[in-house]
């Protein structure tokens, strides 16, 4: 008895220890911590609904935050020097380059709940702006189309709480990994205490990359559900989450299959310039497409039947759109398929800046009425947006009408990006914005 006893207080002990070691690792002191009865926790870093009680600690105090960290022994395969130096390559072009200090804090940060935009990520400026535009996509893919809901229309969006972000969220990052994955796996990467590899060579360490965990899921529904059971792991602060989805999403595709879709290009997936990290069309085509093919963005065709090397367009709407435009125009036009998507949301590249453009009709590219004149929705993730955006679409105007003292050499000059790209779907289309001051 007394042997059973003292093995029940060193256990308790060692899980003592343990959980004062992640607290350090995050400055947190549980011995300063107070609890407060009947309260609960509403910043960025508390948990979300759903959290496994297995990672929560016994008699935590409420206002510490649920750990951004999984155990060492909660399954899955750690991460190996290989591993690591495949990411690096093909992100990077090398091994010994690592993210900057603005990619490794950036993590999915919802607007205020219960508010207008309520939907909306936040988006700093920089390269992390369209990884995050991708995801916020598919967030309102599944708010306004899949949610089983009374809501109609921008209710979908507008005044949702915590913990229906935290769900929109898993189910758009379970949306990508497993388009990633062909439809028929996906990997989840959440970060441990525990450092996995030694490094060697030009193998640069970042601190995180060597802590990664991974998680293999056969089904989707499985994946999202892991994925909201650790959804603090992704939008808590200090998470590193934008990076983990980024790694989840090349490893869901697998590195192998990543490198075979980046066959014929030495480009990397992400692009150095002036000290800023930036995505490539071949990252974009594997947010968009769940392949990392640049000429799938760009009207790509595919082998016709027989595979006798006749060349068919292909036909496949994507998940979500994509529309671009840039001063320059030298890029191609956008493969049909992501100019008419499945649903009416659109991922826009602005003169190389993101932001997603949608409708609330789910009925908007299946009947050539309602493209008469329609309203489209306009949201960017900046903090200068602090209220919704509506466009009127008229495409049947008479913009050859339009007062030709304004010349029309360059009609880049005298519209706004936004409205340039949606011409790109609808020429000739005229926009309003309701009163809004142009932006973008």
């Amino acid at each position: 008895m007394a042997q059973t006893q003292l093995e029940e207080i060193t256990s308790r002990i060692s899980d003592l220890s343990k959980w004062r070691d992640i607290f350090s690792f995050h400055g947190l002191d549980i011995s300063k911590a107070t609890h407060q009865p009947g309260q609960g926790n509403t910043g960025d870093g508390a948990p979300a609904a759903g959290e496994p009680r297995g990672l929560q600690p016994p008699h935590v105090p409420c206002a510490i935050p649920m750990p951004l960290l999984v155990p060492v022994d909660a399954g899955g395969q750690p991460i190996s020097l290989d591993m690591a130096m495949g990411l690096r390559e093909l992100l990077f072009g090398n091994v010994s380059h690592t993210f900057s200090c603005q990619w490794a804090k950036a993590h999915f940060r919802f607007r205020q709940p219960c508010s207008a935009l309520a939907y909306g990520l936040e988006a700093d400026k920089g390269g992390t702006r369209a990884i995050l535009m991708a995801v916020q996509a598919h967030i309102i893919r599944h708010l306004l189309f899949d949610r089983n809901t009374a809501d109609t229309h921008l209710e979908r969006l507008q005044g949702i709480g915590r913990r229906e972000q935290g769900e929109a969220l898993a189910a758009a990052l379970a949306q990508l990994l497993w388009a990633a994955g062909g439809g028929g796996r996906a990997t989840v990467c959440l970060l441990t205490m525990a450092t996995h590899f030694v490094p060697r060579g030009d193998y640069r360490a970042d601190s995180f990359t060597e802590r990664i965990q991974l998680f293999d899921f056969w089904e989707q529904a499985a994946a999202e559900e892991f994925i909201s059971a650790h959804i603090n792991c992704f939008r808590g602060k200090g998470s590193h989450g934008v990076i983990l989805f980024l790694y989840s999403l090349l490893f869901s595709r697998t590195l192998e299959r990543v490198q075979e879709d980046l066959k014929g290009t030495t480009t990397p997936l992400l692009k150095l310039s002036l000290g800023s990290i930036t995505c490539t069309q071949a990252m974009l085509s594997l947010l968009l497409t769940g392949q990392a093919r640049p000429q799938e963005l760009d009207g790509g065709r595919e082998p016709g039947p027989g595979g006798t090397g006749a060349e068919a367009p292909r036909r496949q709407r994507g998940l979500v759109g994509y529309l671009r435009w840039s001063r320059a125009q030298a890029e191609p036009q956008v493969c049909p398929g992501l100019r008419t998507p499945q649903v009416p949301i659109w991922l826009c590249s602005l003169c190389g800046r993101h932001g997603v453009l949608f409708s609330t009709n789910s009925l908007l590219l299946s009947s050539w009425r309602a493209e008469r004149l329609f309203q489209l929705h306009f949201y960017n993730g900046q903090q200068e947006q602090s209220e919704p955006t509506h466009l009127t679409i008229d495409t049947h105007s008479h913009h050859w009408e339009e007062d030709q003292s304004e010349g029309a050499s360059d009609p880049g000059k005298r519209h706004p990006p936004v409205e340039m790209a949606i011409r790109t779907r609808w020429a000739g289309a005229t926009v309003s914005w309701n009163g809004t001051q142009p932006f973008f």
